[in-house]
């Protein structure tokens, strides 16, 4: 039991040290608000994206009730 306890310590040691990270990057390069750089949080429009992902969503919704509805008339038939 004690080499398992110590060869746990040993490999989350190991995890913790090379999963050390860097803290991320001054979202306009190390520059001041209004350098003329990329805006907080990139320049990537999300409004397309947003409603076709919307569509899809409520197609899946609507889809999953039709056939809920269809199973649930089958069984009250038979």
């Amino acid at each position: 039991m004690r080499k398992f306890i110590i060869s746990s310590i040993v490999f989350l040691f190991f995890i913790l040290v090379t999963t050390y990270a860097q803290l991320p990057p001054h979202p306009n390069g190390g520059g001041g608000p209004g350098g003329g750089q990329t805006p907080v949080g990139g320049g990537a429009p999300i409004g397309g994206s947003f409603l076709i992902m919307l569509s899809l969503a409520t197609g899946y919704g609507v889809r999953k009730i039709y056939d809920f509805r269809k199973q649930a008339k089958e069984e009250n038939q038979l």
